[in-house]
């Protein structure tokens, strides 16, 4: 058991958005709420904004980014699954249950588990009002996801401050 209740794990799932330059800082959040496991998961296009060496230089945390690391086989361990920030594409391919990628088949085996799930969409105002958007959330929701809102900072992708999302963390793995 750790210090934030049921969960000795938490994962940090990243998708490629320019608030992905974040991982570090969400890491040393989840590092710091005790939890004795921390482990990112990059998608293939996160890599693309944030070197996964950014995210390993976090101390107390690892990086996984295949199927056969040692860290997540034969199964993923449980734990509260922190997705921050999560694109468009990938938010939609969630909900539809299109897990093409380590990332994303982390997230769905951990719905499909009933464990925590707390999805932050990094998106503009125009891709959060698209349908499609709208219906992927209702549909999270639906499943017991916990969706955290992008803050209204302005123009561009955004995502909800970083203490907003641990608190959605501590919340969760109580």
């Amino acid at each position: 058991m750790s210090a934030v209740g049921r969960f000795d794990v938490a994962y940090l799932v990243l998708s490629g958005t320019t608030t992905a330059a974040r991982g570090p800082e969400l890491l040393r959040g989840l590092v710091g709420l005790g939890f004795s496991t921390v482990i990112a998961i990059p998608t293939p296009n996160a890599s693309r904004v944030i070197a996964p060496r950014e995210l390993a230089d976090v101390a107390g945390a690892q990086v996984v980014e295949s199927y056969f690391d040692t860290a997540i086989r034969p199964r993923p361990p449980h734990g509260v699954v922190l997705f921050a920030p999560c694109s468009f594409n990938s938010l939609n391919k969630l909900a539809h249950g299109t897990a093409d990628n380590l990332p994303l088949s982390v997230v769905a085996e951990a719905i499909g588990r009933g464990t925590p799930v707390i999805v932050a969409p990094s998106l503009n105002q125009p891709l959060l009002d698209h349908p499609i958007t709208q219906a992927s959330i209702a549909t999270l929701r639906g499943w017991k996801v916990e969706v955290v809102l992008p803050v209204d900072e302005g123009e561009g992708p955004r995502l909800a401050p970083t203490e907003r999302l641990l608190e959605a963390v501590r919340a969760c793995a109580a």
